[in-house]
């Protein structure tokens, strides 16, 4: 028992001090890289509790995709995060709310557990022998669950959506397409038609009124 108690501790402490430094890092690179050692090291807590699907889940779905997705959209896009802090004190009351609902929810789970410790145990059934993990998970996740599933589905969708309009930036010198504009272009406005005296070429190819 002193292995597994080793390489719980281990996970756990690393795991929790890399969350910490997700949010306290200034660098979003840094906290996109703190977030992909705290899955990896969650991971590794859910093999502990012979959850092996749900590990593989972590590493495949989340550090694979969603995280590296994550720091390579921040490596591209160039976001100016001073621009976006500079909104902090008056979102701060919205903050302070949400994070007072986050921290009561976290009591009343800590103190449902502390007054009665059985109470994990109240809504767990045994996994029948004949059923793999991954089976047994599904079973349970799509039938007792599933309004919890589609509630958390759009929750994420909703941040998505989110996400793409805090970073999303309309340059004024990219030009962008307009499909009603295409559609109402005419001939006179597609072509000039010009009388080039002989011998002078195109020499005012890029003056003004050639350009449309």
């Amino acid at each position: 028992m002193i292995g597994p108690a080793l390489f719980f501790y281990l996970f756990a402490g690393i795991c929790v001090a890399s969350a910490v430094m997700v949010v306290t890092s200034r660098n979003p690179v840094h906290s996109v890289l703190f977030l992909i050692l705290a899955f990896v090291n969650a991971s590794g807590l859910f093999m502990l509790l012979g959850a092996e699907f749900l590990a593989m889940i972590l590493i495949v779905v989340y550090v694979g995709a969603v995280a590296v997705l994550f720091l390579f959209v921040i490596m591209m896009l160039d976001v100016d995060f001073a621009e976006l802090r500079q909104g902090f004190i008056e979102y701060l009351p919205v903050g302070l709310l949400i994070g007072a609902v986050f921290l009561a929810e976290l009591l009343l789970v800590a103190g449902g557990y502390v007054m009665n410790p059985a109470i994990t145990k109240a809504i767990t059934s045994p996994i029948p022998a004949s059923i793999s993990n991954t089976e047994a998970l599904g079973l349970v996740l799509y039938t007792k669950y599933i309004h919890y599933f589609q509630l958390s589905g759009m929750v994420l969708l909703v941040a998505m959506v989110g996400a793409i309009v805090l970073t999303l930036r309309h340059k004024p010198s990219v030009k962008r397409q307009s499909i009603p504009v295409q559609n109402a272009r005419t001939k006179e406005m597609a072509m000039d038609v010009r009388k080039v005296p002989s011998g002078q070429g195109l020499q005012d190819a890029d003056a003004k009124e050639w350009v449309r």
